[in-house]
């Protein structure tokens, strides 16, 4: 299934935390939650998200970094006969694609965006469209310059 990790979203006073969980085949976003925490079900959240959309694959590789929050998140990986890789500590190459993909949406989406104005259900929303585009607009290189659903809907 991918990588599975979590960054925040700062607007005013006010911060969002967007949980993703990515498929390295095709760097689509397959599932993602955003909540006003980072607690744990946020990342389970989002991994049960992707486990219904993928329905429930077994054997599938889930890489995510080591944290309080992800304790449950590793139970229902082992639960659901996935294959748990997880981050070693402060080593962040292991998470480059995803991290690449979060720097993307916070300078892509909000970087023209007076971040004091909005109020949470406009971020929500522009997360949403960006994650969209990426997913269905954005060609990339590395994927012969089709779309990530396109790879993937080509490759299935």
């Amino acid at each position: 299934m991918g990588d599975g990790y979590l960054t925040y979203i700062q607007y005013g006073s006010s911060t969002m935390y967007l949980s993703t969980i990515m498929d390295l085949f095709n760097n689509e976003i397959v599932a993602y939650k955003m909540y006003n925490h980072q607690q744990t079900p946020l990342v389970t959240d989002t991994l049960k998200e992707a486990l219904a959309l993928r329905e429930n694959p077994e054997g599938v590789i889930v890489h995510s970094v080591q944290g309080g929050v992800y304790i449950a998140y590793q139970e229902l990986v082992k639960k659901s006969h996935l294959v748990s890789s997880m981050s070693r500590r402060s080593n962040c190459w292991d998470n480059a694609v995803i991290e690449s993909f979060h720097s993307n949406i916070k300078s892509g989406e909000f970087q023209y965006v007076k971040f004091n104005s909005m109020h949470n259900i406009q971020v929500v929303e522009k997360v949403n469209v960006y994650i969209r585009y990426y997913n269905e607009d954005r060609i990339l290189e590395k994927l012969g310059y089709l779309t990530p659903q396109e790879f993937g809907a080509q490759a299935a």
